[in-house]
């Protein structure tokens, strides 16, 4: 079969490596056997809702046009909603209705429609409270790659506007000062921050690569950061301030783990000044 008619699955979880994610990767080949199955994060900090949002924001506009299933959900077997949004792009996102696929939806266009998940021969035959990973949002995005059902079949339509959105992280820039947080720790210690180079610029004007600026994070000391395009642009281990891949604002410690060495969190209040 042509690689052009092999649907795509994309898949994020936080269940870690001891075999949850392959046992829905199973459930998802059962059904539709001919798809690609992209794995795109199944380390996603515990519970993390916030985290798994940047992951699948950042990674599914270079994604191919899919069914993407997101399983970041502390609240399984509540009355939370499982979802399904069609968007812009011609994507379905598959997951909790607790902010993880907005995010997504919105790098993808915007999210078009959206269902609740309700239909139950879309389902695996026997259910269970805590796993609807593998026996509810696998099996509706398989069906859905596999054409044997439409979006429409998912369950019925929910206004987008009802459905739960994280609050936003936002930078707030004046002169001289630039205000953002944490929203994002990476595996190398590198801290993902609110705002993008528009903020800098509305703060501090045209700034160059070596500026230097005063970075207080948190309860912490403030450190002084350099601008630079990329992590070679300053000496090993110094901090650098720059836009990363994402066009989000970030700092990071070169070769070194930042956000361990001052315990950086999401959430975590960021102030930008000259030095």
């Amino acid at each position: 079969m042509p690689l052009s008619e092999r649907p795509v699955i994309g898949f994020l979880t936080d269940f870690g490596l001891d075999g949850a994610a392959a046992t829905c990767r199973g459930v998802m080949l059962g059904i539709c056997p001919h798809a690609q199955i992209i794995d795109i994060s199944h380390t996603v900090r515990k519970y993390a809702i916030r985290d798994g949002a940047f992951i699948l924001r950042a990674a599914l506009p270079f994604m191919p046009v899919g069914a993407y299933v997101g399983v970041v959900d502390p609240g399984v077997g509540t009355d939370r909603r499982p979802i399904a949004i069609q968007t812009a792009r011609g994507d379905v996102l598959i997951g909790p209705d607790n902010g993880l696929l907005l995010p997504a939806a919105d790098a993808l266009g915007g999210a078009d429609a959206a269902r609740e998940l309700t239909n139950r021969e879309l389902w695996l035959p026997a259910t269970t409270a805590t796993f609807h990973g593998r026996d509810v949002f696998s099996p509706v995005a398989a069906h859905l790659a596999a054409a044997d059902a439409g979006f429409e079949d998912v369950g019925p339509e929910i206004p987008v506007g009802d459905l739960v959105r994280l609050p936003a992280a936002e930078a707030r820039a004046e002169p001289g000062r630039l205000a953002t947080e944490v929203t994002y720790v990476d595996s190398f210690g590198n801290v993902r921050l609110a705002g993008g180079r528009n903020d800098l610029a509305t703060a501090f004007g045209k700034i160059g690569e070596g500026d230097r600026f005063s970075v207080c994070i948190g309860p912490h000391s403030p450190d002084v950061a350099a601008f630079a395009r990329s992590f070679g642009h300053v000496p090993l281990g110094a901090m650098i301030l720059y836009v990363d891949s994402s066009g989000d604002l970030a700092i990071a410690d070169n070769q070194a783990d930042l956000a361990s060495r001052i315990g950086a969190v999401a959430g975590m209040s960021v102030v930008i000044e000259p030095t």
